[in-house]
Parts: C-alpha cells; structure tokens; sequence
C-alpha cells in the first residue's frame, strides 16, 4: 500500500469517528440493565434447577462481554464526546468486569501504538515468539512458552490470572491517578461482592458470579487470541513497520452470526477499530461496509478461527503463523546474524497479555 493510498483509508474512515450520544446510551440500556436481571434470574432459578441457573449465568456472560466492549470503548474516549462521561462509565463498567479502567486504558493504548511490531511486544498483547527465537531459546523458556500457548492453560487459566492477579495491581512505575483508580476498583470490588455474598449466600453467589467471570473471560480472551493469531498476520521490525498496515493486514475482520456480532459489539471488525480506534463499536460495521479496502481484510468464521489454535509461532521468512510440528520440517535459522538479531530483541512479558 503506498503512502497516498494510506492516507486516503485513514481519510475514509475519519467521518465514523463520531459519538452518537443516543446510540451509546440505547447500548447501555439494551446491555447493564439485562446482565443484572439475568443475574437475579439465574439466583432465583436456583429454586427450580441449577441447570436452569448455570443456562442463565452462561447468557449472562454474554452481556457481560458486550458490557466490556462499552468499557473498551470508554478507555479510547470514543463512546461519549465528553473525557469525564467515558471516565465514569468506563470506571463503572470496570468494576463490572473486574478490569482497572486507567491500567488497561494504558496497556491497550500501547497496543494499539505497536500491534505487529516484532521489536515492540510485551504489554497488553497476546505472547508470540518467531522461530528463530523459539529456536535460540532454553529448554525452560520453551516450555514456558508451549504452556502458555496451551489452549487449556490461556483459556482455562488465562481468565482466572486476569481477575485475581493481573488486574488487581499497578505497575512500579504507576502514575497516581492510575493508581487511585485501581483500588478504588478493588475496593468496590471487595465491598460490593461481600454485600452481595452475604444478601444471597456464598454458594449461589460463587455459582453464579463464578460462572459468569469464568465464561466471559475465556470468551474475552478468545476474542482477543483470534483476532491476531491467523495464518497470514502481519509481524514486521520496526524499520519495516508500519501502522495501517499492522492495522488492516494485521487484525482480522471475524464474521459472526448475527446474534453473535451483537453480544461482541462489532468488536469481529477488529481491522476497522485498530485502524481508527476513535470510532464507535455501533459504527465499525458501517464503516467496513463504507470503505472498499477495508473488505478485502482477512475474514474469519466461526469455524476457520478454530484453526488458529494450531499456529503457534511466527516465521519471519515466510511471513505466516507454523505449527510447532511444522517447526520441526522447517529449515533451520537462515543465518547467525539473523539469530543474533531476533535474541537482541526486547523480551515479551507474558504477564502483560
């Protein structure tokens, strides 16, 4: 794509990235109010069927993940025109799902800012290693590396380390604000379970709000995961980096069900929001209808996203996700310069996925 055509997509896209004050709050009318009474339903199904409880807790945490698309949104400032007005919401909806709003509104924005940047990896992105660094790496460090991409390890764990670990502190070198708003997140966390806990009693809370974490996160980080880990992903150096292109080459357009698309808050059009995050998640999609280029981005379904499960490391040479099987028929590393290069670079933090 040459630097005109570049700038004329980022052009095309400018006239979305406008706020629609009665849009956003339709969403949050069609999406908190029905997470709490689906939470009062699942308790009071308690007394007919626990399986009746679980099915409620499980729809539940659908609107629990269209609930932290609005949070999403409020971290880029693109869900009220108004700083303070996505502040507060995203503080609130924050609580919700159990994710410090200044914290992550920082580590998403480095993501954004370095989405594809091999020498750039390591805060609020998905832990990729290339071949050659695989390859240069200790036996401990590999096998670090296949649990973590191990899907029982990332969705089964992942949730669990992201609620109870990761977003429960700040970085050393936090800045104030960020920290206030962290344990006051916590706080709020601490009192309103508590309360909660004891007005319904511990076993149907621990069920329910159990199920419903649980569920919403691995389905969170499934969306997360698939929107960058398919075959042709774009991972470049930084002197060969750029952003549109990490942006439309690099996140992929996942076409879901209808029903689907709407429990995700168009988040499946993931190449349009990394290309102009300032757009709205109730305009992604007609902006991807409006713009040409942006159709012709990788589309994903349902079932072919099941395949990036298998691609676990990035080839550098051929420019596309291989299996750890394929590793072992592949040629080796090109050369030891290249080696040299790809161990220089600043190592991920798995932790910061």
């Amino acid at each position: 794509m040459s630097r005109e055509k570049t700038i004329q997509l980022r052009k095309s896209v400018k006239p979305f990235e406008t706020t629609d004050k009665k849009a956003s709050v339709i969403q949050i009318l069609n999406t908190i109010p029905p997470f709490f009474l689906l939470w009062v339903l699942a308790y009071m199904s308690l007394s007919v069927s626990v399986w009746l409880t679980v099915g409620l807790s499980v729809i539940a945490a659908g609107f629990l993940v269209r609930t932290f698309i609005i949070f999403h949104d409020c971290t880029h400032g693109s869900f009220f025109k108004n700083k303070k007005a996505n502040d507060t919401l995203g503080t609130i909806t924050g609580i919700m799902t159990l994710f410090p709003y200044e914290k992550w509104k920082r580590e998403h924005s480095i993501h954004h800012a370095t989405s594809g940047n091999l020498d750039k990896r390591g805060t609020g992105d998905i832990w990729v290693m290339t071949v050659e660094e695989y390859r240069a790496a200790t036996p401990l460090q590999k096998f670090g590396y296949r649990l973590y991409r191990n899907p029982i390890v990332m969705f089964g764990f992942g949730p669990l380390y992201l609620f109870l670990v990761s977003g429960r502190f700040n970085r050393k070198d936090a800045k104030p604000k960020e920290r206030r708003n962290t344990w006051f997140i916590n706080i709020a966390v601490v009192v309103l379970y508590t309360a909660t806990a004891l007005l319904v009693g511990w076993q149907a809370f621990l069920l329910i709000q159990g199920i419903i974490m649980f569920v919403g996160g691995m389905l969170g980080i499934w969306l997360f995961y698939v929107q960058h880990q398919f075959e042709d992903s774009y991972f470049e150096d930084e002197s060969e980096w750029d952003y549109v292109k990490a942006a439309v080459d690099g996140s992929s357009y996942y076409k879901l069900p209808l029903v689907l698309q709407w429990v995700t808050g168009n988040i499946g059009y993931h190449h349009v929001h990394h290309l102009a995050p300032r757009v709205p998640n109730y305009k992604l999609e007609e902006a991807h209808e409006s713009v040409e280029p942006l159709q012709k981005a990788t589309t994903i379904t349902l079932k072919t996203s099941l395949e990036s499960l298998r691609f676990k490391l990035f080839d550098e040479a051929n420019k596309r996700f291989i299996t750890f099987r394929e590793l072992k028929t592949s040629a080796p590393a090109r050369t030891r310069a290249a080696l040299g290069e790809a161990m220089s670079r600043p190592k991920p933090d798995a932790r910061k996925s």
